[in-house]
């Protein structure tokens, strides 16, 4: 607004409120031509979905040079309004309309208020709110917790308030012991057990050499700081520790030998190699040297004129070594593949996705360290350059995760496995978890399968880690309104890689806003306070991140050897951050940091 005479001033304030009521309209129209799929929804969700459709029309405009202008004359620039849209308008509109004389003073009205707000539906999914904290905090169980349940124990009093269980490990009498344990701890506490849905994998790899590695430590001058360290023992023995260890064929060698001798060999690279015996009793014959050594399957240890050879040894995992620029043949076959002809080939365990994919189409390996594009489609084969790796080359192995996000893979994203694992879903827990949602349907299939076994009280979470999922997200969320007790989680994880590092924030943030627009709680996942659990030091960009999610309702750990230092630290970081934001809003409490005491 460039004209401040009070006649430019009114004109600008009446082409403001012409504006707002234009958008109003055509908000209150979108909610109109969807009212049977609003009637659809369980009626705890009616105004949650009138006001998601208020939401998506107004965001279906650049709202940017109008907020400027509303900003302009003093007013608010809707910035906020996810929660209630028109009540947001309408607010703005009563002060125009004051400022106009064309509105009786009074307090803008947009119907009743929803009793089953944001914080009502939170609380009916995911447990009353901690004190001084209302984003609640779930932690994921390890499989040790089947059978030790002070592990619960130690979870509970850290600050854990939901509990998830990971279905795609351990079995059914796990899942419901782990249970047990959660209820026993306290039964506040929520248990949500999470489906593993498709895997989309490399498949099998031609095994490695049967090889030992062992090496000395060294400093930063290259002496020796702890050196190379090998046990022997017996053909028939158990290995244990933490030391490499290696079977060799005579027991009775080993019997011979004492503190103090030296074992000579030739390693797997034909460099030759001699070991000092450290230690000789029961648990077998311990040696350290000072030289890198790859001690072979039939290699043959002498040690004097006696002489064993090392008997049978596991294979290295086997593994691809890529580098920018190679080519990957993804095959349907899950026979153990190897590399021909300068190509490298590997298996994918979805056959089903190399039907769909396209020349063009992007494609990642490892949680993103791989990238490629598809740049054509033989014999149900794809083949993959790959365009992205680190510097020097990098190994692809078995069992890695694979992400197409171009790609619309016509696979349902509950398995057969998943169906079975609801029997035990719908007995133990209080909420269930949909991994790798693409679609209303997948949701949908999920919903009639809990009404077949009479789970109607069952929360429901719906995982969105897909492109394909995001830009499904608000069918998916209506079909997921068919449920009273319903959430959404963003699993940063794949969805990184699939929409891109650089664009994840700009996806998490738009999935925040639509959910609060539909009033559905959101549970933030994936690497929260990552390095704190697994190795007791948090990144400074980590913290930063923790403290974000408390505009969620709800933050997922993962596991790690720290994860009771983790839960801790998060229970304090959104305890701390509970006083200055709320949402998108800040809120101003007094601060203590400059100010004298009171």
């Amino acid at each position: 607004m460039t004209d401040t005479e009070p006649d430019g001033y009114r004109r600008e304030l009446a082409a403001l409120r012409d504006e707002l009521r234009e958008l109003r309209a055509d908000a209150v129209s979108a909610a109109d031509l969807a009212r049977e799929r609003i009637a659809a929804v369980h009626p705890d969700h009616r105004h949650g979905a009138r006001n998601l459709h208020h939401y998506l029309a107004l965001r279906s405009r650049d709202l940017r040079p109008l907020q400027e202008r509303l900003s302009g004359a003093g007013l608010s620039s809707l910035g906020r309004m996810e929660g209630d849209v028109l009540r947001n308008l309408d607010a703005v509109l009563h002060i125009l309309g004051a400022a106009l004389d064309d509105d009786p003073p009074g307090s803008p009205a947009a119907g009743a208020p929803d009793p089953h707000d944001l914080h009502v539906n939170a609380a009916a999914l995911l447990g009353g709110e901690a004190e001084d904290r209302s984003t609640r905090i779930m932690v994921t169980l390890p499989s040790e917790a089947a059978d030790d349940a002070s592990i619960v124990q130690r979870f509970a009093g850290a600050g854990m308030d939901l509990a998830r269980v990971n279905c795609a490990h351990d079995d059914d009498d796990a899942w419901r012991r782990m249970a047990g344990h959660v209820r026993a701890a306290d039964d506040a506490i929520r248990v949500a057990m999470d489906l593993g849905g498709p895997k989309l994998r490399t498949g099998p790899l031609a095994e490695g050499p049967r090889v030992v590695k062992v090496k000395p430590k060294r400093d930063d001058a290259g002496g020796v700081t702890a050196p190379a360290r090998l046990l022997l023992i017996a053909s028939d023995a158990e290995a244990s520790g933490d030391v490499r260890s290696a079977p060799v064929r005579d027991a009775g060698w080993l019997a011979e030998r004492t503190t103090g001798e030296t074992v000579r060999f030739a390693d797997a690279r034909g460099r030759r190699r001699k070991m000092r015996v450290a230690r000789a009793d029961a648990r077998g014959v311990l040696l350290e040297g000072g030289r890198t050594a790859y001690l072979e399957e039939g290699a043959v240890l002498r040690c004097g004129e006696r002489e064993t050879v090392v008997d049978r040894l596991d294979a290295v995992e086997g593994a691809l070594r890529l580098a920018k620029g190679d080519t990957i043949v993804l095959t349907s076959s899950l026979d153990p593949a190897t590399s021909e002809d300068g190509r490298h080939r590997i298996g994918c365990t979805l056959p089903e996705a190399l039907r769909a994919v396209r020349p063009g189409h992007r494609i990642a390996f490892d949680d993103g360290k791989i990238e490629g594009v598809v740049r054509s489609v033989e014999d149900g084969a794809a083949i993959v350059e790959v365009t992205g790796a680190p510097e020097g080359g990098t190994k692809l192995k078995a069992e890695k995760g694979i992400n197409l996000p171009d790609t619309d893979l016509p696979v349902s994203a509950l398995t057969d496995d998943d169906v079975a694992a609801l029997d035990v879903v719908v007995e133990v827990a209080d909420i269930v978890e949909l991994s790798f949602a693409r679609s209303a349907q997948d949701v949908r299939r999920l919903l009639d399968e809990l009404d077949a076994r009479g789970a109607e009280h069952l929360g429901v979470v719906v995982k969105l880690e897909t492109t394909q999922g995001f830009r499904a997200l608000p069918e998916i969320i209506l079909e997921l309104m068919r449920r009273p007790r319903a959430g959404i989680m963003i699993a940063r994880g794949d969805l990184a890689v699939e929409a891109g590092f650089e664009r994840l924030a700009e996806v998490q943030e738009e999935m925040l806003w639509l959910c609060e627009a539909a009033r559905l709680p959101v549970v933030w996942a994936t690497q929260v306070l990552d390095d704190l659990a697994k190795r007791g030091v948090p990144t400074r960009a980590e913290i930063t991140d923790a403290a974000t999610a408390n505009r969620a309702e709800c933050v997922m750990l993962n596991k790690g050897p720290r994860i009771d230092d983790a839960i801790r630290a998060l229970d304090d970081i959104l305890r701390r951050m509970e006083g200055h934001m709320d949402k998108k809003r800040p809120l101003l409490r007094r601060l203590h940091a400059w100010l004298p005491d009171a």
